[in-house]
């Protein structure tokens, strides 16, 4: 499932730079410094209203963390074209890449449900979270990714729209409310594959409108290979990220923007911003050639999927039990929230050092 290699040479470091601060930021989710931002204490101050920016809206409108999950995916399809050029240069034949494609499919959607499997007294199916969606998005992307531009724009809208469909026509009693939470489509395919609602009401049916991030991110990375030049591929990638905005803010009077069901709005416009920030990253890194510093994300994102395992399975309390009493030495003079947050950035610090120490020795886990 894993395995040692040597780091890839001619990276597109504005994409190892996108995914190290997508990933960076979910890690430090795990380090509990967002909750701390938003204490009761920081009521009222600038510092509340920005960690509000990183948490989910509870249902309809959109936080800057409502774009994390969109980012990752959308960068998983950036990097797919450049990755399976790498391995067609080096000989593997459209079978071998096809059977790649499928096993890390089915590993993704294996560890997606082994994070949230257990209920008490039970094992439950659940695929709301991102190693699971990513798995379905990954190999819808996978299997048209030799299609034409136009065919894989296509393909994402149709997706969009049948999602679209079926929230607005289900005809289900109980679960014909369109955009309410617990009585819609979403919330009926949740319980017919898990036996249960999701409290939080996200729905596994996520997974087939936002494909659309991740076919989006493959013709990204079609783009960026290209023999255009850089200013018409920042042209390409601006345009297309405006009419990603257009679309999603401006119809949002009809669908409303919901993260938690991914409704047309919410993909529309989380793709739009999606591709704007690759944009930038694109144009400051590999462009303007502004790379100071630049390396302390992208040592993260070299190492996506292990970081996030390692802090989801129990990595990033284990660090902190063992820093705490050495925090509560150092940092009590800041009172009981300053204390709570040196220690979360101290935990996220060490996360960081894993992934520098991985880089360092040359270690890249994939599947």
């Amino acid at each position: 499932m894993t395995q040692i290699i040597e780091k890839p040479e001619d990276r597109l470091l504005s994409l190892d730079f996108y995914r190290g601060l997508t990933m960076f930021l979910l890690i430090a989710e795990f380090s509990h410094l967002f909750s701390y931002l938003v204490s009761d204490e920081l009521a009222g101050t600038f510092i509340y209203s920005l960690g509000q920016q990183f948490h989910h809206v509870e249902w309809e409108g959109m936080h800057f963390w409502d774009l994390i999950q969109p980012f990752f995916m959308f960068i998983v399809g950036v990097a797919m074209p450049l990755s399976f050029s790498k391995r067609i240069a080096k000989g593997d034949s459209y079978g071998q890449l096809s059977r790649h494609a499928m096993k890390r499919a089915f590993l993704l959607l294996l560890l997606g449900w082994a994070l949230y499997c257990i209920d008490p007294g039970r094992i439950v199916f659940r695929f709301q979270n991102v190693l699971a969606q990513l798995s379905v998005t990954y190999i819808l992307a996978f299997l048209i990714i030799r299609k034409s531009t136009g065919f894989q724009i296509g393909f994402s809208v149709v997706l969009i729209l049948i999602s679209e469909g079926l929230y607005r026509f289900f005809t289900v009693d109980g679960f014909n409310e369109a955009f309410i939470p617990g009585h819609n489509f979403g919330a009926w395919f949740n319980i017919l594959i898990s036996g249960q609602e999701d409290g939080g009401h996200w729905a596994m049916f996520n997974a087939i409108p936002t494909a659309a991030h991740t076919i989006w991110g493959v013709l990204a990375g079609q783009l960026l290979m290209s023999k255009q030049s850089d200013k018409k591929k920042l042209q390409t990638l601006i345009i297309a990220g405006v009419i990603g905005l257009i679309i999603g803010y401006g119809l949002s009077y009809f669908t409303p923007i919901i993260k938690r069901i991914s409704t047309s709005t919410f993909v529309f416009a989380s793709g739009g911003w999606a591709l704007l920030a690759l944009a930038l990253c694109y144009w400051l890194i590999d462009m303007k050639k502004y790379q100071k510093g630049v390396l302390f994300f992208a040592i993260v994102g070299m190492n996506p999927l292990f970081i996030y395992l390692f802090a989801h399975v129990g990595g990033a309390n284990l660090l902190k039990e063992i820093v705490l009493p050495f925090s509560n030495v150092l940092f009590s003079w800041m009172g009981e929230l300053g204390a709570h947050i040196m220690l979360s950035l101290v935990v996220l610090f060490l996360l960081w050092y894993i992934c520098y120490w991985m880089y360092k020795k040359k270690i890249f886990v994939r599947i």
